[in-house]
């Protein structure tokens, strides 16, 4: 069978192989704790499943305009001109089916065969995938755990090539929960200002953050025009399986993303952008109760890897993720993810699911229960002596 090359270029996210063999070993009779999928193990809020369900039964099942409802994205402009502190209209949003289909398509609208991306490693894979797909050239641009796993802004002037073209900046970040402050988003936008560089913002962790406020580089001066701010429902109310993102740019951009769309999807769901509408204009109640025991699930586990041989963790400050330091164990991070799932149950990701730099590390999704990170916990301490 003949394949175009560039599906030679295009990756995976780890995350599912790891779980597709969890679901094996599982049907062998094996009890398996899940830390390897970043899905809020909440159920969606209640008066967003009715929306959905009211929607349906109302003939929301029909297409709807490629770049979305506009009732909705008017409520998402709303939404982001608060969240983001930044003004933003119904024309400057594009609405998705899920998160992903906003970077595929950004990165596509944005990037040419031979253009540099610098991407963060470890980093979500997706980024540098789509980047060699589009024909570009993927730069890491390392995330440091002294630093906090914040970008160092003199490393990323470093990286920038009269070929680079987009800088891709995830705050907060999977897969380390680091924050970039507001003074590391003014000192980037300078850089992109003066080299005349779009960022591409991917902004899913925004709600989920446990010290100080999200600050988004759109609201720097002189960058909404050059950000390209992607997000999705997916985890801040819980809507995984939903399948629901957007973006915020410039008309321009908003323009070109729209055709792409045209090409694609044709339109996100009608009925699923009815629940959307719900999601932004209902209560937030069980969002911030969501983080609230993220936030406590967080203490239990970085106390907890602390006190195993061999391990140590920095205390994450977004998102819902552990990002331990395993190199005191003596093994390298796939020996150890896979040691893990086949000795003890306990499903994690290897570091390098996230890029090179991810190695002598692995990534724990605390979106479980208390139990069974305390089980998972045990084991994972039990293995290591």
């Amino acid at each position: 069978m003949f394949f175009a090359e560039r599906m030679q270029r295009l990756g995976t996210e780890s995350a599912f192989e790891v779980l597709a063999r969890a679901r094996e070993l599982e049907a062998q009779g094996k009890h398996i704790i899940h830390l390897e999928i970043g899905e809020p193990d909440f159920d969606t809020p209640a008066h967003v499943r009715q929306a959905a369900v009211k929607a349906i039964e109302s003939g929301f099942t029909h297409y709807e305009p490629p770049a979305g409802n506009r009732e909705f994205r008017a409520a998402m402009a709303a939404h982001v001109t608060r969240s983001r502190r930044v003004e933003y209209s119904a024309d400057e949003i594009v609405i998705y089916p899920g998160g992903k289909p906003g970077i595929f398509l950004g990165i596509v609208a944005l990037v040419e065969p031979g253009d540099e991306v610098i991407c963060p490693n470890p980093g979500y894979p997706i980024y540098e995938s789509v980047a060699n797909f589009a024909g570009a050239t993927p730069v890491p641009i390392v995330l440091r755990e002294e630093n906090q796993w914040r970008l160092d802004v003199q490393e990323l002037i470093g990286l920038i090539s009269d070929r680079t073209r987009l800088v891709v900046l995830n705050s907060p970040q999977n897969p380390t929960g680091g924050v970039l402050t507001q003074e590391d988003l003014e000192a980037i936008a300078a850089v992109c200002i003066e080299k005349d560089i779009m960022v591409m913002s991917d902004e899913t962790y925004e709600t989920i953050i446990y010290d100080g406020q999200f600050h988004s580089i759109a609201a720097v001066e002189g960058m909404k025009e050059r950000t390209l701010i992607v997000d999705c429902f997916s985890k801040s109310f819980a809507m995984t399986g939903w399948r629901l993102g957007f973006s915020a740019s410039s008309g321009e951009v908003a323009e070109a993303l729209t055709k792409l769309m045209i090409n694609v999807n044709s339109c996100t769901a009608s009925f699923t952008q009815q629940a959307g509408i719900a999601a932004l204009q209902g209560p937030r109640d069980e969002t911030a109760n969501m983080v609230e025991v993220f936030r406590q699930r967080r203490d239990l586990v970085i106390e907890g890897l602390n006190q195993i041989k061999g391990i140590s963790c920095l205390k994450p400050h977004g998102a819902f993720y552990a990002f331990p330091n395993i190199t005191g164990t003596g093994y390298s991070s796939n020996e150890l993810a896979r040691k893990l799932l086949d000795e003890a149950g306990v499903a994690v990701l290897s570091g390098t699911a996230f890029g090179a730099h991810g190695e002598g590390y692995l990534r724990i999704s605390y979106a479980a229960s208390q139990d069974s990170l305390r089980e998972a916990l045990r084991r994972i301490g039990g293995l290591l002596g």
